[in-house]
Formats: structure tokens, C-alpha cells, sequence
């Protein structure tokens, strides 16, 4: 007759097999160190080399030319970053996955890109019309927004962890909007040093 510290085992095992099945667990905390990494060496080269760092809402028609040409260049040096933490994050998840025997591309795996798709994509696209429109002030602060929106809804799908870097990054997005002058400032912390703490506390818990 089995014992109760036995049927407590199953239970727990039984436990584990259903959270790997319903949750994406393989995202790796290098993956979120790397890209704050990566988010704290882009705003400083914005900010110094690029000169970047709006301080009202929109473009001022005197220097549009100028503002143009420098939003130009912002935007590659934030595709060159999200490109790098894309291609980390996932070099890294690969790693992690293989490392535990796992699958990487699973129907949670899927169900997760195709619930991150519709916010994160939103947002990108209403990014993009605020800079056609001159409004570069805001795009600091929603970029911020679409992303914690982006992994609150994600956070179902993967650890607990993500809901509450969703709601901060949220939050962080909410202040800049009323401190425009500061978006670049609330932007490196969201992007950078809250990634980078939430990778340390992720590896520390989960992969260690």
C-alpha cells in the first residue's frame, strides 16, 4: 500500500507535467540581462552620439529637416537592438530547451508568438504613424506601453514573473507620458535596468 509522502510525489509530478505542457518555461534570464544590456547601450549612444532625447511632444518646425534625419537614425540603432535581443533570446532559449530535453517550437510555444503578435505589432504600427505625424515625444512612453501590455498578456503562457515586468513596464509608460522631457531616461530604465534585473532574479530561480 503506497504511502502518503508517495501519493504526494505523484501528485507533484503529475503537477510538473501538466505546468510543461501549459506553459512555456524555456525562456533563459541571459536572454533579459542581454537585452537590457543591449537597451543600455543604445539610449547612450542616442543620447551622446546621436543626440537624442525629446523634450516636448513634437518636432519642432524649425529644425524639422534636422529632427528627421536623426529620428532616421535612432530608428535603425532600435531595429540593430531589438534584432540583437531577438537573436540572444533566442540563441539562449534554444540553449536552455536543449539542455533539459525539450521541445522548443510546442503548441504553447506557438499559442505564446500568437498572442504577443497582435499587442506588439499594434503598437509598431502606432509607433510608426506618431512618427509620421511629428509626435516623437510619445514614442518612448508607448513603446514602453505596447511592450508591458505585450507581456502581460503573454504571461499565461510562460513564468509569473513576466505579468509583473509587464505591469511594470506599464507603469514606467503611464509616468513618461506625463514627464515627456524624461522618455528616454524612463525608457533605458524599462528597457534596460528592469531587464536586467529581472534576468538575474529569473536565472537565479529557475535555471540554477
Amino acid at each position: 500500500m503506497k504511502k502518503d509522502t508517495d501519493y504526494l510525489q505523484d501528485i507533484q509530478e503529475i503537477r510538473s507535467l501538466m505546468e510543461k505542457s501549459s506553459k512555456f518555461i524555456s525562456l533563459s534570464g541571459w536572454a533579459g540581462i542581454f537585452a537590457g544590456v543591449f537597451a543600455l547601450v543604445g539610449s547612450y549612444i542616442a543620447l551622446t552620439y546621436l543626440d537624442f532625447n525629446p523634450q516636448s511632444v513634437s518636432v519642432d518646425p524649425e529644425n524639422k529637416f534636422t529632427q528627421q534625419t536623426q529620428i532616421f537614425s535612432v530608428i535603425q540603432l532600435a531595429m540593430l537592438i531589438f534584432l540583437l535581443a531577438i537573436s540572444f533570446a533566442l540563441y539562449f532559449t534554444h540553449r536552455r530547451a536543449k539542455k533539459k530535453d525539450e521541445l522548443l517550437w510546442t503548441p504553447t510555444a506557438k499559442r505564446l508568438v500568437l498572442n504577443m503578435a497582435v499587442p506588439l505589432f499594434t503598437g509598431v504600427i502606432l509607433i510608426l504613424l506618431l512618427i509620421s505625424k511629428g509626435f516623437i515625444g510619445f514614442v518612448a512612453p508607448f513603446s514602453l506601453l505596447f511592450y508591458g501590455l505585450t507581456l502581460f498578456t503573454i504571461s499565461k503562457f510562460t513564468f509569473d514573473e513576466v505579468k509583473m515586468l509587464g505591469l511594470v513596464e506599464i507603469l514606467l509608460g503611464l509616468i513618461s507620458v506625463y514627464k515627456v522631457s524624461l522618455g528616454l531616461l524612463f525608457w533605458a530604465i524599462g528597457f534596460g535596468v528592469v531587464h536586467i534585473i529581472y534576468g538575474i532574479y529569473v536565472y537565479f530561480k529557475y535555471e540554477r
